[in-house]
């Protein structure tokens, strides 16, 4: 059964289905099919591909990243950021919407799943988690004004340039702003007011799709008045046929690093959104797993006329808001889209954009986690800095860009903080003789210490990067308070690797020049193990190993230069007396 899961991992969460639950998916579905209609045709534009091949890929893409991913909530289809980068990589090529330009996109989107489905076989998922939380909270809120800003358009019916940066869209609004349409502000702000007042009073029923449904209405009574009402418009009524991407040798060389992009910015935006709705579910993501899913279903995709996807922030929110319970709400949502498309299209086409804008409105705003924000600028520096760094490269920049760095920054943090670890100075916090006594931080408070004996604890791996640390820490006792024998807890140790345990034999060397050395006490079992495979006990010496602090200390003791201990005040051990 475990190979089974790991192989389909739908498995899992299939077993997790009730009547109740299918429901809650069904509702999620439907409402989520209706939101994707024009999207899917506006991202397939924009990365200059003909609009079928939008909702193609919304019909095909869900439903396999559905089975084989990890995330409950997560909807993967066409995204605007995928969709640019797509239409930027392959329009230096061939003419958008030309026939080689969609059997580049193609080649382009199998590459992209074939680098994503490697990296989720290889676990390399496993990266995702030095990725600080902050960098998806400030995408997703960066992401979330981005999407409203998006949206304002078709409620005030001001007409703003597509695809211009968030500063030039607000912009076009101000300028625009004696263009207000009063009947598209009616529509789209009784939509968004009408979800919210059925989520206040009845938080069960599919409040987004009763707001869609009540600013379908008005509008549907609105359009005696005024012809200034835009709807969807009419949706092509096909199902994904099968296509044969590119596999020349020319076209795979050329594409090749595109592609590798293509996937990261995928596999990170799908993480991201995974992972910012995994903690308003407590769900437990498989970022590896989720690899695999996007992988798997960009591979396919490229086969059923699909171009490259992945996590959408906007569906994935409407799937959450709209009380799915499992990625059948996913499936749902692709089987019922291809039902509308073939059967009730005509009827969705009167839908208004601004009905529809309403809805995401509020979408957008969910998104946004004001808890953690207001939390991290409370009580983090560092993170602070990683989130308004993303948040504002968001709204600023290209999205991959705001990701890269973020990425780039929690790294950054990360390796200064482990290439520094603490180092604590230990003293015992009573006199000798006076029962159980332990060793304390003298951080805490000044003690007295013993003038040939420094007893140190390292609350870090000890590692290529923190060696250089910890040596300038030793370097400072040997050389200010000349002290040569130093005891050093490793509890807290880890992880040691070569480069940790070189540094620490020059150290040892050197000490030895003084008669002294280096000690070790309380090390980690998995961390003795790994320094005894490759000799550095032995290279340290067997016996400068001990399992006990007061063990350690009696057989120190017995090494300390007796001149000096006679006219010593502090007799600290037990020894001393």
């Amino acid at each position: 059964m475990r190979k089974l899961v790991k192989i389909f991992p739908f498995l899992v969460w299939f077993r997790l289905t009730t009547i109740e639950t299918i429901k809650a998916d069904f509702i999620a579905g439907l409402t989520g099919a209706i939101i994707v209609l024009p999207q899917s045709v506006a991202f397939a534009t924009i990365a200059g591909m003909p609009p079928e091949y939008g909702l193609y890929t919304a019909m095909v893409v869900p439903i396999i990243a559905a089975l084989f991913g990890s995330s409950f909530h997560l909807i993967s289809g066409p995204t605007t950021a995928i969709s640019i980068v797509v239409f930027a990589a392959v329009s230096k090529y061939a003419v958008p919407g030309s026939e080689e330009f969609i059997a580049m996109v193609l080649t382009l989107t199998f590459l992209a799943g074939v680098y994503q489905l490697v990296f989720g076989l290889a676990k390399f998922g496993l990266l995702v988690n030095f990725v600080s939380h902050n960098v998806v909270t400030g995408f997703t809120a960066g992401a979330a004004l981005l999407i409203a800003s998006s949206q304002i358009p078709y409620i005030l019916g001001i007409d703003v340039t597509r695809g211009g940066s968030f500063i030039e869209t607000w912009v076009n609004l101000y300028s625009g702003a004696g263009e207000l349409n009063i009947y598209l502000l009616i529509v789209g702000l009784s939509t968004l007011g009408s979800a919210i007042l059925i989520r206040l009073i009845k938080p069960q029923l599919p409040n987004l799709l009763i707001g869609m449904f009540v600013g379908g209405f008005l509008a549907f009574y609105l359009s005696s008045f005024t012809e200034s009402i835009e709807t969807i418009g009419v949706i092509p009524t096909y199902f994904p046929p099968l296509s044969t991407p590119d596999f020349s040798l020319s076209s795979l060389k050329s594409l090749a690093p595109e592609a590798f992009a293509i996937a990261l910015l995928g596999l990170i935006e799908a993480s991201s959104i995974g992972r910012s709705i995994a903690s308003k579910t407590n769900q437990r993501i498989n970022p590896s797993q989720e690899f695999v899913g996007q992988g798997t279903s960009n591979i396919v995709g490229s086969f059923f006329s699909s171009y490259a996807s992945s996590g959408s922030f906007t569906r994935t929110g409407v799937n959450y808001e709209a009380g799915a319970k499992t990625p059948l709400s996913a499936i749902l949502a692709a089987l019922i889209l291809m039902l509308i498309v073939l059967l009730v299209a005509p009827l969705i086409s009167y839908l208004p954009l601004a009905a529809m804008a309403g809805v995401i409105l509020l979408v957008a705003y969910n998104l946004i986690d004001f808890n953690n924000i207001k939390k991290t600028f409370a009580f983090s520096k560092s993170e602070s800095i990683i989130f308004s760094a993303t948040f504002l490269s968001t709204l600023l920049f290209e999205l991959e860009f705001a990701i890269y760095l973020g990425v780039l920054l929690s790294l950054m943090f990360f390796i200064a903080k482990t290439s520094a670890p603490e180092i604590h100075t230990l003293a015992f916090g009573s006199p000798p003789g006076d029962g159980v006594r332990k060793l304390q931080s003298i951080r805490k408070s000044p003690l007295v210490q013993c003038p040939q004996l420094k007893i140190i604890r390292i609350d870090m791996s000890i590692y290529f990067g923190s060696i250089n640390h910890i040596q300038k820490q030793i370097d400072q006792i040997v050389d200010n308070q000349r002290i040569y024998h130093i005891l050093i807890v490793a509890s807290g140790v880890n992880f040691i690797d070569l480069a940790g345990m070189e540094g620490l034999l020059i150290e040892n060397k050197r000490l030895k020049e003084f008669n002294g050395s280096l000690y070790f006490v309380s090390v980690n079992s998995s961390v003795l193990e790994f320094m005894e495979k490759v000799h550095f006990v032995d290279d340290i010496g067997r016996e400068n190993f001990f399992e006990l602090k007061e063990q350690a200390i009696h057989m120190i003791f017995d090494r300390l230069d007796r001149s000096k201990c006679e006219k010593c005040q502090a007799l600290i051990f037990n020894e001393c007396q």
